[in-house]
């Protein structure tokens, strides 16, 4: 275990450890865009019938959220490095499988390789409470949301490689289809050398350290809790809904808009603007939505981001025209954004150092769920009674992590160490 005495060095440590978190979380999110952006064309391909263009995103989501908690005992066995290399080598071999399954003609290879890629995104989210866990309680929420930040390079970087790998494929002889997984294959090469090399000391044993410097903070001290008694306490309830529900409403009201703007006879520049200013709201402000969690507190961060995609619900159904859909969009994916940092931050406060992997790996395949759950419940709810009772029904679920926020604030909610020891 490191040295306590050192809070300069600890600090310099934690400053290179987010930075080759931020570079992985880069790298990885990137090559599973990129994967992601030729899935649906693949699946329907190999299939032989339109139906099965949703088919790889659902193998994803099931390989994410079903990996989670495997990530987070590794963690716990093996340590972040260990176990976050580990999870980058499934995404080797899982774009490398789909892309041989896709020469080979083989459906089943296929989704086989995107179930390791889902595995591997499920790894990789866990980065965030590494950034956590290496700083104070005074800093966490800044250190998760400069690694979320990151999923804005892969958003960029994902797509634009699309269709200079495929052309490199199609000069070779491969279907052109093959080039976005190639690369897939070598971004997670990359991000995992880098993790392998350069994230040191590993950042479980720097949280040690941390831990013993602020002996004060909530979850600092006292025998190893169960999972179950962990998720009991009022405030991982709170962490946990926040981003579990944020997840839910989210996912729910994003994959429906572009079909809902298809039925209004948008075109896909529009559609695409539309998703954009999602984007947009989902990663570019994550640095300041940090800063709002360790200066305001976890709690009012999270009521303003729920209390956001409250009003993204409500909004988004008024009109059917790009800008109102592009500003409700954009506070749905800034909504989610504060949920996602603010019930990060409050979940990582909890945390003894021992028990930190297998409860965050947890808690991710709740998101996973979530993930699943606003997913196929959007095609059902939008057939069945349209947008704009779909909008109603993700207020209504947001309003869910809103109360419960609102409600352990008004009790009294403890405050981690917010300062070094003398």
């Amino acid at each position: 275990m490191l040295p306590v005495q050192a809070p300069i060095d600890l600090e310099r440590h934690a400053r290179r450890i987010v930075v080759v978190l931020f570079g992985a979380m880069s790298l990885g999110s990137a090559a599973s865009i990129a994967v992601a952006t030729v899935s649906p064309i693949v699946g329907a391909d190999l299939a032989g019938r339109s139906s099965y263009a949703g088919v790889p995103s659902a193998i994803v989501l099931l390989g994410s959220a079903a990996s989670a908690p495997l990530w987070g005992a590794a963690v716990d066995r093996l340590g972040r490095r260990s176990a976050l290399s580990l999870g980058l080598v499934a995404g080797i071999a899982g774009s490398a499988l789909a892309g041989g399954a896709l020469i080979a003609h083989s459906l089943v290879g296929f989704l086989a390789g995107l179930l390791l890629t889902g595995g591997a995104s499920s790894a990789l989210q866990l980065s965030r409470f590494a950034a956590a866990e290496v700083h104070a309680p005074a800093a966490r929420g800044r250190a998760i949301a400069n690694v979320v930040l990151a999923g804005t390079v892969g958003a960029v970087l994902g797509p634009v490689l699309v269709g200079p790998a495929g052309t490199a494929a199609a000069r070779i002889g491969f279907n052109e289809l093959a080039g976005p997984f190639v690369a897939g294959v070598v971004l997670y090469l990359l991000a995992a050398v880098a993790t392998m090399l350069w994230l040191r000391p590993d950042p479980r044993e720097l949280g040690r350290a941390i831990t013993a410097l602020y002996p004060d903070a909530v979850g600092g001290s006292g025998s190893t809790r169960s999972v179950a008694t962990i998720l009991r306490q009022p405030a991982s309830l709170v962490a946990v809904s926040a981003m579990v529900v944020g997840q839910m409403v989210m996912v729910m009201l994003m994959v429906i808009t572009s079909l809902h703007m298809r039925d209004h006879h948008h075109g896909l520049g529009s559609i695409s603007a539309v998703i954009s200013a999602h984007t947009l709201g989902m990663f570019a402000f994550s640095i300041v939505s940090g800063r709002m969690a360790d200066q305001w507190g976890r709690g009012p961060v999270i009521l303003l981001g729920a209390g956001l995609l409250a009003l993204a619900g409500m909004a988004a159904p008024i009109s059917p025209d790009v800008l109102p859909l592009a500003v409700s969009l954009f506070l749905l994916g800034l909504g989610w954004n504060l949920c996602f940092v603010g019930g990060s931050s409050l979940l990582a406060d909890q945390l003894r150092s021992e028990e930190r992997g297998r409860t965050q790996g947890v808690n991710d395949l709740l998101i996973g769920l979530g993930s699943a759950v606003g997913s196929l419940g959007s095609g059902v709810v939008f057939a069945a009674v349209g947008y704009s009772v779909m909008g109603a029904i993700g207020a209504a679920f947001a309003l869910v992590p809103f109360g419960m926020a609102l409600a352990w604030m008004r009790r009294g909610r403890p405050r981690p160490a917010m300062a070094p020891p003398a």
